[in-house]
């Protein structure tokens, strides 16, 4: 028994004759890593802990075309490549952003564009400190065998996508999709969203770009908090095993995980004392403390819940640089500022700084929810929300 112990626990022993010869042990560890993400491991962990730095949170705008018109819409905007630049070259080039966000997550169309005087946004953000991302995912579609749920397509020509969004300047990417609690989930739903994240990751590292890995928990339902954490525990330990699996270099990462809530539906709502307490225990449950960052999403909560929520998990200590990543929640005030008029844009950039502030406020668990308006404080939620 003794020599079956050695034999599988040391590496550098093996059996001859009968006996154990110690051999030198080659190094492993190393040669893992570094195959794992290929030539980029140490810009990609730089990356990572760039974009997870204190204080700051990435901005994400990387809405389709269509949910962008969506939000146009909703201040009398038509949904033209012109009104989207405008809009997108109105947040880039807000002087001052990079103090408190140090990640931008862009559109396909947006990553290529530059403003009207002709500056590339990738610089725009650059100059500013703020690391330019790329959305890679071709959005949900209906799953085949499932209980009504989705899967995320993308992977076809995913690596020579994403070695020209490198060349375009991007240096990180997102990739999202969704659970349904309402829905069960289902195994094999849960199994999909895992493998698919797993599989983007990998081509992603091996293509320069950190992954931002999202499973996103749906808000819908009328479930407790319980309920949430039992689902956000199975689903990340699916990701993980399967982004072992995939030998995805986890320093290399960002994760953009729900908050474990309540559902929109249900007859409670929690405090954020006690979102901070469920979401902790889950990320401490399942997420290695190698993971550089936990860049939250929003998730359809007012920008007062979500930042208030973000300040109560950030009251203790956390292995990682726990932080945010808002569409909707930095956005929406900026918007409703702006309606489209020009003599409306700084006004309409001032709003987008204190937003960030007070994220970046509540990224350092000074945030104190002082003089916030009440459009600040209503929420978001759309169900069946899509991108």
């Amino acid at each position: 028994m003794a020599m079956a112990t050695a034999k599988l626990n040391s590496p550098a022993t093996s059996l001859v004759a009968g006996g154990l010869t110690r051999r030198s042990a080659p190094a492993r560890c190393t040669t893992v890593i570094r195959a794992a993400a290929g030539s980029y491991s140490d810009e990609l962990i730089s990356t990572a802990k760039s974009v997870a730095s204190p204080g700051r949170g990435i901005l994400a705008i990387d809405e389709s075309n269509a949910t962008c018109g969506k939000r146009l819409s909703s201040i009398g905007l038509d949904n033209t490549e012109v009104n989207r630049q405008a809009y997108r070259q109105l947040l880039l080039t807000t002087a001052g952003l990079g103090e408190y966000i140090s990640g931008a997550i862009l559109f396909e169309e947006t990553l290529y564009q530059s403003t009207t005087d002709g500056k590339k946004f990738v610089d725009c953000l650059k100059d500013q400190n703020i690391m330019p991302g790329i959305k890679v995912d071709k959005g949900l579609v209906p799953l085949p065998g499932s209980n009504n749920e989705s899967w995320c397509q993308g992977l076809d020509g995913l690596a020579s996508r994403c070695a020209e969004y490198y060349k375009q300047g991007a240096r990180f990417a997102k990739w999202r999709t969704v659970v349904s609690i309402p829905c069960g989930p289902s195994a094999l739903a849960v199994k999909e969203a895992a493998w698919g994240l797993a599989r983007y990751a990998a081509i992603a590292q091996d293509n320069g770009l950190v992954p931002i890995v999202e499973p996103e928990i749906l808000l819908d339902g009328d479930h407790g908090i319980e309920g949430a954490l039992e689902v956000a525990e199975k689903v990340w330990s699916e990701v993980f095993f399967y982004l072992a699996e995939n030998n995805v270099l986890f320093e290399g990462i960002l994760l953009k995980p729900s908050m474990v809530t309540p559902g929109a539906e249900h007859k409670e709502k929690a405090s954020p004392e006690a979102i901070a307490k469920y979401t902790l225990t889950m990320l401490r449950r399942r997420v290695p403390p190698a993971v550089p960052g936990i860049m939250f999403l929003s998730g359809g909560q007012s920008e007062v819940e979500a930042t208030l929520n973000l300040n109560a998990m950030n009251q203790s200590l956390n292995p990682w640089h726990v932080s945010f990543s808002y569409v909707r929640a930095l956005q929406n005030s900026v918007l409703k500022t702006w309606q489209g008029r020009p003599e409306n844009v700084e006004a309409a950039q001032k709003a987008l700084l204190v937003r960030a502030k007070a994220n970046s406020l509540a990224q350092l668990g000074r945030y104190t929810g002082e003089g916030e308006s009440d459009d600040a404080k209503k929420g978001m939620f759309q169900k069946g929300y899509t991108y």
